[in-house]
């Protein structure tokens, strides 16, 4: 039987990636969009999604287009860091109506964010919450008004895991971590001391992840958290060392973070206040335990650091391939 899926957020990163494992597991998707025709062309032809004209951030344009709905994935982030609270929190309110007229099950994508600078690098689900930062507090609120709908018949799954990066995923920190120039990684930045470790999440791995717990319905909690470990690297300075592998250029230099800079120019880019508060993310080694999924599914997908690492930078015209490609366009 064919099941259906309502993504909120196809555009952005994580749901670009959800739409796409859905469709590869035969899923039908269903995508809400303020602009159907602009976000038919962001996707792209070999993306068969279903695009209905509606805002994330009005209940009953979520419902309308979650109707014959099995799941809903609600991917949507407030853009640019902006106003996270005052964004986020209707927008799953709405998702959360959407679930209870229809019956779906909400998937909320979620982060470390939830825990404190002493967590460790091995968190597990059972862990308490102790958020230091404002955005911390509005992903614990998140998850609270997920469970506190269970008793009016949602169902919800959400899957934390760490710092996205991947393919067609222009708001990962990889984007602020490399210089580039020319279509060449110039130079990576350590946002924190380089013995100090940090977990990533390849975007393709995470959502392949949770198309295969969703195919799993019967065997989920009416409530269901998991953790996507994802590669957790012991080292600042391994992610430098991984480009440079791939770009076959031992000489990329790994520079310090210009916190200075930030700092000095905070007060007029909100951007770099919200890094600012994040700091600690790069300070502190906090990493997710991912037992439960395993024992869960057995076999956890994986790609390894290097072919993610290339895929990534294809995708961001940063490989020989990837500019030779973007020449022979631009000559057609």
């Amino acid at each position: 039987m064919t099941h259906t899926a309502l993504v909120i957020g196809a555009t952005g990163s994580f749901g670009g990636h959800a739409a796409a494992a859905l469709i590869r597991h035969g899923w039908r998707v269903r995508a809400l969009a303020r602009d159907p025709v602009g976000a038919t062309a962001k996707a792209g032809p070999r993306m068969p999604i279903e695009w209905v004209k509606g805002d994330a951030m009005f209940a009953a344009d979520v419902v309308d287009a979650a109707r014959g709905a099995d799941v809903i994935i609600h991917g949507a982030n407030p853009p640019g860091y902006k106003n996270w609270r005052g964004l986020a929190i209707p927008m799953l309110a709405a998702s959360i109506a959407a679930a209870k007229a229809h019956g779906a099950r909400i998937v909320l994508p979620g982060n470390v964010y939830n825990y404190a600078p002493e967590s460790g690098a091995h968190i597990a689900e059972t862990a308490p919450k102790a958020p230091v930062t404002r955005k911390g507090a509005v992903r614990v609120e998140m998850e609270q008004m997920l469970e506190a709908a269970v008793p009016d018949g949602v169902k919800a799954l959400v899957l934390r895991a760490g710092d996205f990066f991947g393919p067609a995923a222009p708001n990962s920190s990889l984007m602020w971590l490399t210089s580039r120039r020319g279509g060449r990684v110039r130079s990576v930045s350590a946002p924190g001391p380089v013995d100090v470790g940090h977990a990533f999440a390849y975007l393709p791995d995470m959502a392949e992840t949770m198309v295969r717990l969703l195919e799993r319905e019967e065997d989920l909690a009416d409530y269901e958290t998991f953790h996507f470990a994802g590669h957790w690297l012991a080292r600042g300075d391994e992610m430098a060392q991984s480009i440079r592998r791939v770009t076959g250029n031992a000489a990329i230099p790994l520079k310090p973070f210009p916190y200075p800079l930030i700092y000095a120019l905070s007060p007029f880019v909100e951007m770099f206040r919200e890094l600012l508060e994040m700091r600690y993310l790069w300070q502190k080694p906090i990493g997710l335990n991912d037992a439960k999924l395993r024992a869960f599914l057995g076999e956890v997908p994986s790609t390894p650091l290097d072919a993610a690492m290339r895929e990534t930078l294809s995708d961001m015209g940063c490989l020989p391939e990837a500019r030779a490609a973007s020449g022979r366009l631009a000559m057609a």
